[in-house]
């Protein structure tokens, strides 16, 4: 019985030596974390474990006399459990186990380095939050930028489409072939859509007197990618000399839009890739729409080959109000050698807001409207008539 209580008494007064060590954090402090100066584990391992929760010197008395007992009777559990995890020694420390610190040792400058090669590349990162429905779209760095655009500010322009309306803008935080971002966008989509979108980033280099030119854009289909949440992806830029030509042919077009005269302007540049019958020429008929009834309707010259240059500009008067409510359709013509005969239709496009279009048309016009009297360039593949 002698030794019995010896040993009790040695045990209690280790006890309260290791808690006369914490030192008493008044209510108001935040909270803190012990740091123990010995080495617990091997290199290759960090000790996790969940912090004890501090009390007030009242309260710690309080809780040490109900406690006494049942901390003595768990104290030798407590031993076992912590030579076997090889966690914190520290009393009242709970042990979870211990983290690889190989996987963590990577810097982040190789992680987020730019693939080898010369085409322009988009660092970013896709996870979509289910309970929330939420798209986290982590914006991070360019790569292999132009050299001519070295010196300019670089901007990029985030859409969800097909629904999205509203451009998400980032500016980077320096110059340079490679220049950096980290900004993160929040897309409030359901859970339902989300697989059906594509992630629109245009990446647009600006000069010193503000005028833009457009680098590339990367489209990012969704479906099937939210599986690898968090992933640092890298997609090349496509330009316009990569944009392959759709099975109709393309078709440029610039659009530009004041409201102060109220005048939309339209400039039909070029086509591509047309599916001719004959070398009679081919001519584009603009038609502007407001709902259901054609307003106005005209026509640009007729140009030969292939790939015809047009170079024909269109005005047309379009009030504020009816902004949203219009669009305009544009046919690719071949004339009929009959000259009584209709003539051929090559494909069709139609350039205008959500109830008219969607994906890269949709985006056009919203461009359009976002920044007036500026003209705006895309390239729109043809589709046919319905």
């Amino acid at each position: 019985m002698v030794y019995c209580l010896w040993r009790k008494k040695r045990s209690q007064s280790q006890y309260e030596e290791l808690l006369s060590s914490v030192p008493a954090v008044p209510a108001c402090s935040p909270p803190l974390i012990l740091v123990s100066q010995g080495l617990w584990t091997t290199p290759d391992e960090i000790p996790f474990a969940l912090p004890p929760r501090f009390m007030t010197q009242n309260q710690a008395d309080v809780k040490k006399k109900e406690d006494k007992e049942g901390e003595e009777l768990k104290m030798e559990v407590r031993r076992s459990i912590l030579d076997h995890r090889g966690s914190l020694s520290v009393s009242r420390w709970y042990p979870v186990g211990t983290v690889l610190a190989g996987l963590y040792s990577v810097p982040l400058n190789e992680v987020v380095a730019p693939p080898p090669g010369m085409a322009t590349r988009l660092c970013f990162s896709v996870e979509y939050r289910h309970g929330s429905e939420q798209l986290m779209v982590s914006l991070l760095r360019l790569g292999n930028l132009p050299p001519r655009f070295h010196g300019n500010v670089t901007l990029v322009e985030l859409r969800l489409l097909p629904d999205d309306r509203r451009p998400r803008q980032a500016k980077a935080r320096g110059t340079g072939p490679d220049p950096e971002f980290n900004d993160c966008f929040v897309f409030q989509v359901s859970r339902v859509c989300v697989p059906q979108g594509t992630l629109s980033v245009c990446v647009l280099s600006v000069e010193q007197d503000g005028k833009r030119h457009a680098v590339g854009r990367v489209l990012f289909a969704l479906e099937g990618e939210l599986g690898n949440a968090g992933r640092v992806l890298w997609r090349d830029l496509e330009t316009e000399d990569q944009t392959q030509c759709s099975e109709l042919g393309d078709v440029q077009i610039s659009l530009s839009y004041s409201p102060a005269l109220q005048r939309l302007s339209v400039v039909v540049l070029r086509a591509r890739g047309l599916q001719l019958l004959t070398d009679a020429g081919v001519c584009v008929q603009v038609s502007l729409q407001i709902h259901t009834q054609v307003v106005k309707i005209k026509r640009s010259c007729v140009a030969k080959g292939f790939n015809p240059n047009f170079n024909h500009r269109m005005t047309f008067k379009l009030r504020s109000q009816h902004v949203d409510e219009a669009c305009l359709r544009f046919e690719l013509q071949e004339p009929n050698n009959v000259c009584s005969e209709p003539p051929v239709l090559l494909g069709v496009l139609v350039l205008g807001p959500f109830m008219y279009a969607r994906g890269q048309q949709l985006q056009h016009w919203m461009d359009m409207v976002n920044t007036p009297q500026e003209a705006i360039k895309l390239w729109h593949g043809l589709g046919r008539a319905t």
